[in-house]
């Protein structure tokens, strides 16, 4: 995949689609696409051929295979799981992450954690992409659909799960044979999956506001897939690792690159000044020791509240991304989450600079297209012929507004 040839694309398109390709589009013309099946193929045994070399000695996964202990890399982090879950769709989960909203429960198991401002840049709200959930009885609190996370999640495969939507921008989408998905009935959702949610009546009976004591019980959502049919296996064919992440041989190092063990999204400044992102100032701090990055907001750790353990990632990407506001007052926001644009990878305490590109998923007249699965690309900022590479473990991607991109800070 070309950055240059991406970036022209965009240059076309973007201007038209900021503010049409969310609604874009009859519904009943959407075309779904074929998923076999069949399971891949995981008899073998024998290691491959690793992937492609992108630094000198780094490596990254290639062919996945069955080790003789019935373990298979992980997709979403390259780490070794049980070979029926490796093969498990995800699925996406909506989180609200505002100050009334806390603490979370459950976010912990999440693989990668994307994070997007919502209303007017005041907060930003999570969206979970979980794989292996067996050990949970449930996620909350959870929130409502936003047409550029909904776009993210169908990169992987994963099964959308939502309570509530900004019903003008999604509802196309979501409704359409695109978009396996799980939501409360609301209006706006033309099939509903009520068996999955529930409402925390002890949080309501602590004050919680109504919208924060959300459910998602995983035996409920289970019941649900079946119920609707949906597939639980990857599709075969040529899907691959959304994100490249290195060989147990090769770890991802960046020696020649900047260290970075701070930071900060939004801006270190004081979380009431305005920085297009979150009130809560959320950043990040390396520990070389396990060579982690531990995720801060509101001053203080950010703990799952299953496991009283605070969040940490392997891996943290700044993508910068084009929007703006919709009209009106109630100060959604229209993020474009294809084309091309800046970033930035963290991992082993280095910082690259790096290129996005995503094949817009839309032809001349914005309707959707078979490209609405494309993933992202990462892209060397120095060398564009080439994807990073990541290290295994888990991964939290920040969409910033290009807008406020001056802001984020990392030292």
């Amino acid at each position: 995949m070309q950055f240059g040839k991406l970036a022209k694309k965009y240059m076309i398109f973007a201007s038209a689609a900021l503010l049409t390709f969310a609604a874009c589009g009859n519904p009943d013309e959407y075309k779904p696409v074929d998923y076999q099946d069949q399971p891949i193929d995981v008899s073998s045994n024998e290691t491959p051929d690793p992937g492609p070399t992108v630094l000198p000695g780094l490596m990254a996964i290639g062919e996945r295979y069955v080790r003789d202990d019935g373990k298979m890399e992980s997709y979403l982090t390259g780490e070794w799981i049980d070979a029926d879950i490796a093969q498990r769709r995800p699925m996406a989960v909506m989180i609200p992450n505002n100050r009334n909203a806390l603490p979370q429960y459950g976010v912990s198991y999440a693989d990668i954690i994307y994070e997007a401002p919502m209303e007017k840049c005041s907060c930003t709200r999570l969206m979970g992409i979980f794989q292996d959930y067996d050990d949970l009885e449930y996620i909350e609190p959870i929130r409502s659909a936003r047409h550029y996370f909904l776009q993210e999640a169908l990169s992987y495969d994963a099964i959308y799960c939502n309570w509530g939507l900004a019903e003008s921008y999604v509802g196309p989408l979501i409704n359409s044979d695109y978009v396996d998905n799980i939501s409360a009935s609301v209006k706006g959702i033309d099939v509903g999956a009520d068996e999955a949610f529930s409402r925390d009546k002890e949080r309501q009976e602590l004050g919680w506001s109504l919208e924060y004591t959300g459910v998602m019980r995983i035996d409920g959502y289970n019941a649900a897939v079946s119920r609707l049919g949906y597939s639980t296996d990857y599709p075969t064919g040529n899907y691959t690792f959304p994100l490249p992440i290195a060989t147990d041989a090769s770890r991802a190092e960046y020696e020649d690159y900047p260290d970075t063990s701070v930071i900060y999204p939004g801006g270190d400044h004081n979380q009431q000044s305005p920085n297009g992102y979150s009130e809560l100032n959320p950043y990040f701090v390396y520990n070389p020791e396990d060579q982690l990055y531990y995720r801060y907001q509101n001053g203080e750790p950010q703990v799952d509240e299953l496991t009283g353990e605070q969040l940490a990632v392997s891996n943290v990407i700044i993508k910068y991304v084009d929007g703006e506001a919709y009209p009106g007052n109630d100060g959604y926001m229209n993020f474009i989450v294809f084309g091309a644009g800046d970033g930035v990878l963290f991992t082993n305490g280095k910082c690259v600079d790096l290129k996005w590109a995503r094949d817009l998923p839309f032809d001349e007249s914005l309707n959707y297209t078979d490209d609405i699965y494309a993933q992202t690309r990462y892209l060397y900022a120095d060398n564009e012929d080439e994807e990073v590479i990541l290290n295994k473990g888990k991964t939290w991607i920040c969409l910033v507004w290009n807008k406020y991109r001056d802001y984020t800070s990392y030292s």
